[in-house]
């Protein structure tokens, strides 16, 4: 998941395309469960496979050279991980939600190994994950930290929201650390973004990890989303 400069639904309909097309076509060995703490793969290592969330959520980070961690993204359910660089992956990625995700073979992204169908939805994806990080990397640098915050609510809104009547319950399994290092905030920016929203009653906190979203037209706005 990135936090785009667009609406990110009409992407995420191509994963959720490449999601039900493929599973049937993959081997039961192929599906595995993952648990909170463990790592799918480091920054460096051998790019065996590719990943496609079914459950849970998973965290792609980066340390940068001075030391400092960048979030590159969440991995929601429908979302692929993994695609190299050359043949290593160029992030770590580490389970923040426990679930299940189904493993590709790196050369069904090369070659098709047998399934150009899979193939091609999987180098689709990989070129729309392309576009959507040059759409995230660009709204880091042009919104303000309100407009970031209510970019990130309103995506998970659209990606893992409860409708309640008038109101939108979402579950933020990630801590505020992750927040800020996601889109390039401190954790204080982030808490003093949060209370804005909540004093301008577009937001309300039932705890620390639960929001929920009380006017989406007025956060919407908020994020100055297209």
């Amino acid at each position: 998941m990135y936090v785009t400069l667009a609406n990110p639904s009409d992407d995420q309909d191509v994963i959720c395309d490449i999601a039900v097309a493929s599973r049937p076509q993959v081997q039961p060995h192929a599906r595995r469960h993952v648990f909170v703490g463990q790592h799918l793969f480091h920054e460096g290592d051998d790019a065996h496979h590719i990943y496609e969330v079914v459950s849970g959520l998973l965290r792609l980070t980066r340390v940068l050279e001075n030391g400092s961690r960048q979030v590159i993204a969440f991995a929601l359910p429908g979302d692929l991980v993994g695609f190299p660089d050359g043949t290593f992956h160029h992030t770590d990625c580490d389970v923040l939600v426990s679930g299940e995700v189904v493993a590709y073979r790196r050369q069904m992204l090369e070659d098709g190994s047998g399934d150009p169908a899979l193939h091609a939805r999987l180098l689709r994806a990989a070129l729309n994950e392309i576009s959507a990080m040059q759409d995230h990397f660009m709204m880091l640098a042009r919104k303000s930290a309100l407009e970031k915050v209510a970019s990130f609510l309103q995506v998970m809104a659209e990606r893992t929201g409860l409708r309640d009547g008038p109101t939108t319950r979402i579950v933020l399994p990630m801590k505020r650390s992750d927040i800020a290092d996601f889109l390039g905030l401190t954790i204080e920016t982030v808490c003093r973004s949060f209370t804005r929203l909540r004093k301008a009653k577009i937001i309300a906190l039932e705890d620390a990890q639960t929001v929920l979203i009380l006017d989406s037209q007025r956060l919407a706005d908020a994020a100055l989303l297209d």
